[in-house]
């Protein structure tokens, strides 16, 4: 080998490693991009990525990829470490995203007269060998408020992954024309990502133990084998989305320790996690009713009180007896742990604390406390919370308008001809097209509302803050996108739509507020269903 040729491999070796490092940079930044108010742990993630980035690139003077990297360090130093973004820093941090971007587009590219895409959100790719069902797939997710595209070729879907890393990827086990070339395109891509990417699969045959083996292996979540019909892909493809995003999990400290408090709401906000933090125990009830958490932490010794005798206050109240919480202590006697967790805690930490076993517990003691309230307050079909939880949720709403003079709405949504729909294609068919509504009402509604399936075909949402007129604007839109989704049995198409009714809170009792909605509701089905009616009409 020439010593030319010589240097000619290493030159393509290190534009592989900037084109890799300028992916981690980017893969970065849709972390920051996707939730900005959480994004506070990634800050010097991405500085150290942009920072080698730069170093990688100036060894070869590719100078598009320094001016990039440098121009997202700057940005970057407009951003206060341990804070969220403000909206200056994160428009200068996607503008100096934007030309990175443009930097690793390839060169045919560049010479394209169209702008490079920028998503407002994380997209969905859809790579099937079957062109229509792509393009309808893609056209049913747009009404589904998802940012979605498909592609033709394995090259232009791993172009468009160094871009913008995906949320999932629809992925046929056969895309690009070989039997197994679906496998072997997620492989390639999956080692370009620090973390990987959800993938669904879908296969025209059944594949084997080692094809599943193998899907399983490079990030398969999911294996459809026969393909199934787009309503079913869109609701596995919602699980895997930002959309689904898991909420920060808000943890109550009490630690009569101001220093290791402080200690402690440092550790938890870099997990991404909520913390409210107090020093005198008799704060307790007060934190217990502003905060609301889903996890307590308790230190064992204080002044006036032990974290023994606080647990039992807090278990003598109902909303609050199945919260985990765990005790802090230096206490090491076993004996006395257990008899600390069996007056009221579930879990016990030794000083000092590890961080990492810290967050792991909570992270654990968390995921099962949500799993347990979600059986107790959620519907099992569309996970949207029961009616016993939405009458409760609706009581707790009108307190908060009553003591802060806000508007609130209340409306009942019923879907129209359930039962011959039910009758006509068949109850999965009905179950997929609850589905399908509660997801349509989750995507289009604000998370200060809350959506409840009150009972058969039947939904409540709760608007705080919401005039009537407003109310109904909101969900006529709703109605009128969702009337046009096609809905799918089989080789057969049809659609569906829904009647509402609304009311807004006159200082009555709950029951009389529903009531007026749900005159409203046979008011609009009456006038010929497909409508929203107004209680007030």
């Amino acid at each position: 080998m020439t010593d030319e040729s010589q240097k000619e491999k290493l030159r393509q070796h290190f534009a592989r490693r900037v084109t890799n490092q300028a992916r981690v940079v980017l893969d970065t930044w849709q972390k920051i991009h996707a939730d900005a108010a959480a994004s506070a742990p990634f800050r010097d993630d991405l500085y150290s990525a942009a920072d080698k980035l730069a170093r990688y690139a100036g060894r070869f003077e590719m100078t598009a990829y320094v001016e990039a990297s440098k121009a997202i360090m700057d940005a970057i130093r407009q951003w206060p470490e341990g804070q969220a973004p403000d909206s200056d820093a994160i428009q200068a941090l996607r503008e100096a995203v934007m030309s990175l971007e443009q930097s690793t587009q390839r060169r045919s590219d560049r010479q394209s007269s169209e702008p490079p895409r920028v998503y407002r959100k994380t997209p969905i790719y859809v790579a099937l060998g079957n062109h229509e069902l792509a393009t309808r797939l893609v056209r049913q997710l747009e009404f589904f408020g998802f940012r979605a595209e498909a592609f033709d070729t394995p090259e232009g879907l791993m172009d468009a992954c160094a871009l913008h890393k995906p949320e999932t990827i629809l992925m046929d086990i056969a895309f690009g024309g070989e039997p197994d070339s679906g496998l072997a395109t997620v492989e390639t891509l999956q080692q370009r990502h620090d973390t990987p990417i959800p993938i669904i699969f879908v296969s025209d045959e059944d594949g084997t133990i080692e094809t599943r083996l193998r899907a399983s292996r490079c990030g398969g979540e999911e294996f459809f084998y026969p393909a199934v019909d787009p309503g079913q892909l869109i609701e596995k493809i919602e699980t895997y989305t930002h959309n689904n995003a898991v909420e920060p999990y808000r943890v109550l400290v009490l630690d009569d320790s101001r220093a290791q408090a402080k200690f402690m709401e440092t550790v938890l906000k870099k997990a991404g996690m909520t913390a409210h933090i107090i020093t005198d125990p008799m704060q307790i009830i007060m934190a217990l009713e502003e905060f609301n958490p889903e996890i307590i932490i308790l230190d064992m010794y204080m002044p006036g009180c032990t974290g023994m005798e606080i647990a039992r206050v807090i278990r003598q109240q109902d909303r609050f007896h199945s919260v985990p919480i765990i005790y802090l202590s230096a206490e090491d006697d076993v004996q006395k742990q257990l008899h600390a967790m069996s007056l009221g805690g579930d879990d016990f930490l030794t000083k000092p604390i590890d961080p990492k076993h810290l967050v792991a517990t909570i992270h654990n003691r968390g995921r099962r406390a949500r799993s347990l309230l979600a059986l107790m307050i959620r519907d099992s079909l569309t996970g949207l919370y029961n009616h016993t939880h939405t009458l409760y949720l609706l009581e707790q709403e009108i307190m908060k308008a009553q003591q802060k003079d806000h508007a609130l709405c209340f409306a009942m949504i019923d879907v129209d001809y359930f039962k011959k729909v039910n009758d006509t294609f068949g109850h999965p068919i009905g179950d997929r097209i609850l589905r399908a509504l509660s997801m349509f009402l989750k995507q289009r509604l604000r998370k200060t509302d809350h959506i409840g399936r009150y009972g058969g075909e039947e939904f409540a949402i709760i608007m705080p803050d919401t005039r009537e007129s407003d109310a109904r604007a909101v969900i006529n839109d709703i109605r009128e996108r969702f009337s046009e989704l096609t809905q799918s049995a089989g080789d057969r198409e049809f659609h569906v739509t829904f009647s509402c009714g609304v009311a807004h809170w006159r200082g009555e009792a709950p029951s009389a507020f529903c009531e007026r909605a749900d005159q409203a509701l046979y008011q609009a089905k009456a006038s010929g269903r497909n409508c929203v009616i107004g209680a007030e009409d």
